[in-house]
């Protein structure tokens, strides 16, 4: 799923390939992809904002299947248990076979779905522009609860240690009981709210559209710490071995201590970065809107490589999988990366 597991944070197993990958595949889609691709075995699962969700063969790139809604994908999908989950700007939420791309069932909300969805213990998690957020059994989608934040919600929820933190787009921060969606606290962000979560120890992180990265407690939501960059930072944060890894309006990728907040490196890029990154061993990715994934070392802020994927900047997430980087861009196409075959 998108960002990982369900505290999201952004540590995939990986490998990496090596430092000096090459395209392995490309497909093309017929609309933008925000969307940020999901891995299961040899299939991987993105959507696109032709109105299709798409099923390809994750070593060579070839069509499975394509499941048409009636708007655009910007959600992310997730794939559990033989069913892939993506929401659309249609207001529904879909589950669907992997394997047949047939309709399994599918829910709808009071306005556009852009959250992704994030699944735990039989049950799927998703905002919407409604301002619900819901709890759908993922078997049946079989509504379990759903909150009403009071106002949009674009950000995808976190789950840990049986506790659902949610962020709608007006900064309201929300902490609910998993399995009965109980409101334990809420405060205020004071700020335009697009990153979505992650939880690591007793910290919960995430970004602002005033341009700060926040660590808020998970006890009561009180703030940590707070750094401020110059540009709004709607990409969502990957923490992992004590640093948060995170990227601004600005093109800054940032490292901060996750205790203190302190900064620890700062890697330019060419353009803004909306892209969430991910970490696997000691390398973080991570997309611009300059269309160039990057690789950058976690411990030194040193570039790795950098490969040019697409002409209209990277929005999504890249997936990394047995040495494979997989991403979409805003051109429409869907690149693999791989060490030279």
């Amino acid at each position: 799923m998108f960002r990982g597991e369900p505290a999201h944070a952004g540590v995939l197993p990986g490998p990496g390939p090596g430092p000096d990958p090459e395209r392995i595949w490309t497909f093309q889609t017929s609309g933008q992809i925000a969307s940020s691709p999901a891995v299961n075995g040899d299939a991987l699962f993105i959507g696109s904002f032709d109105g299709s969700l798409y099923a390809l063969d994750a070593a060579s790139g070839e069509r499975r299947w394509t499941f048409g809604t009636s708007d655009q994908i910007s959600s992310s999908p997730a794939y559990a248990n033989g069913i892939v989950y993506v929401g659309g700007i249609d207001g529904v939420f879909y589950a669907v076979d992997s394997v047949t791309g047939a309709e399994r069932w599918r829910f709808a909300t009071g306005d556009a779905i852009a959250a992704s969805p994030m699944i735990a213990n039989g049950t799927v998690y998703i905002g919407s522009w409604d301002g619900g957020l819901y709890a759908l059994d993922a078997e049946d989608g079989a509504e379990r609860w759903r909150y009403p934040t009071g106002a949009e919600v674009y950000a995808t929820a976190a789950l840990a240690d049986g506790v659902v933190y949610a962020v709608a787009v007006d900064g309201s921060f929300l902490s609910l009981d998993a399995a009965t969606g109980q409101l334990r606290w809420t405060v205020e962000i004071e700020s335009s709210v697009n990153s979505s979560p992650a939880v690591s120890g007793e910290n919960i992180y995430l970004g602002t559209g005033g341009g700060d990265v926040v660590a808020l407690n998970t006890a009561d939501g009180s703030e940590r710490w707070r750094f401020t960059t110059s540009g709004a930072v709607n990409s969502s944060p990957a923490v992992v071995d004590g640093s948060v890894y995170i990227g601004s309006d600005d093109g800054g990728l940032y490292a901060l201590d996750a205790q203190t907040g302190d900064l620890r490196w700062t890697y330019e890029t060419g353009a803004g970065i909306f892209s969430s990154p991910v970490v696997v061993d000691s390398v973080v990715y991570v997309g611009s809107l300059d269309g160039i994934l990057y690789a950058v070392d976690t411990r030194t802020g040193d570039l790795v490589w950098s490969v040019s994927v697409g002409a209209g900047g990277v929005y999504g997430s890249p997936a990394v999988v047995d040495g494979v980087v997989y991403v979409g861009s805003l051109d429409g196409t869907i690149v693999a990366l791989g060490d030279p075959r």
